[in-house]
């Protein structure tokens, strides 16, 4: 069982960038594999990023949505028990509650299917 709770949101002009960030409790952190995801008003939720950190030489890798490739980076502190979204140039479409998600079970994040554990999530509004 982990708890995830999400930190960061807020407002911000387009072109700018913020930083979320996700806490979570509980035991075994470092062997979940991580995502965000996001839902805008009137639509599903949405893949953002995901983020595996497995294997023998536990190498760290990720996968992002189109929409948001090369603009967002997801990293990992498994000493912090913490994940980050960094959105860089950042646009009006990309205002969303923003959720952090985990699997026990998939190495591979991609949709709402995979995931066991959500956090409450926050709000990202980017103005225009």
């Amino acid at each position: 069982q982990v708890q995830l709770v999400e930190s960061g949101g807020g407002l911000v002009q387009a072109g700018g960038s913020l930083r979320l960030s996700c806490a979570a409790s509980g035991r075994m952190f470092s062997t979940y594999t991580m995502g965000w995801f996001r839902q805008a008003p009137g639509k599903e939720r949405e893949f953002v990023g995901g983020l595996t950190w497995r294997g023998i030489s536990w190498t760290e890798s990720t996968n992002y949505a189109d929409s948001v490739k090369g603009r967002f980076t997801i990293s990992r502190d498994n000493a912090k028990n913490t994940v980050y979204l960094q959105m860089n140039s950042l646009k009006p479409e990309d205002t969303a509650v923003y959720y952090c998600a985990a699997s026990d079970n998939s190495d591979v994040i991609t949709t709402t299917s995979d995931i066991d554990y959500w956090g409450q999530g926050t709000q990202v509004t980017v103005s225009s």
